[in-house]
């Protein structure tokens, strides 16, 4: 009976283990900085992952920049290539700030415009805690929360450290192009 029941529970254990792998997708953005590993959270936020992977399965991100630095608050890219044109995107996500997740230093979140529903493909790294960004925030949506760096955060740091100008009517963008080569899925 014993052996049974061993067998059962360890059945058991590995069905939980595969199913909460299966919540977490892992990505590495290879930048002109160094990489950063991320691990994405489709269990809270599905949309938001489904997205981003969309984008990142068709290529999208290589070849775009980190365009708005911001040290001690975020860096933002995904959007802009070299020259500071916006890419064409797909259809806006809804907002998923409701999740729980929290816009913790290292976390990563769907950027947009004012209005709540408008995420496409920029997404933003928090530098440090940002807790007004975090829902209701203070236009009573706040910025959907939808991985976390799992590796890389001297990257981060090194982005967010970069001198920054104003270039194409932006703020905020680092002098020296720093560029995302590529980003892909981790098996």
């Amino acid at each position: 009976m014993k052996p049974f029941a061993l067998s059962l529970l360890a059945g058991l254990l590995f069905l939980v283990c595969s199913a909460a792998q299966a919540d977490t997708v892992a990505v590495v953005l290879k930048t002109s900085k160094g990489d950063i590993t991320l691990e994405l959270d489709a269990e809270k936020a599905p949309q938001s992952v489904e997205n981003f992977l969309a984008y990142v399965d068709a290529g999208f991100y290589d070849g775009t920049i980190f365009h708005r630095v911001i040290p001690d608050f975020m860096i933002q890219g995904g959007g802009l290539d070299p020259d500071m044109t916006k890419k064409a995107t797909r259809d806006p996500v809804q907002n998923e700030a409701k999740n729980g997740l929290k816009n913790r230093r290292g976390t990563i979140a769907m950027a947009r415009t004012q209005a709540p529903h408008s995420a496409t493909a920029q997404f933003f790294i928090n530098h440090k805690d940002n807790t007004n960004l975090d829902y209701p925030s203070f236009d009573g949506w706040g910025y959907a929360v939808f991985g976390r760096v799992s590796d890389g955060m001297d990257v981060v740091d090194a982005i967010a450290a970069a001198p920054t100008t104003t270039r194409g009517g932006r703020r905020d963008v680092p002098q020296e192009t720093i560029l995302i080569e590529s980003v892909s899925r981790l098996p």
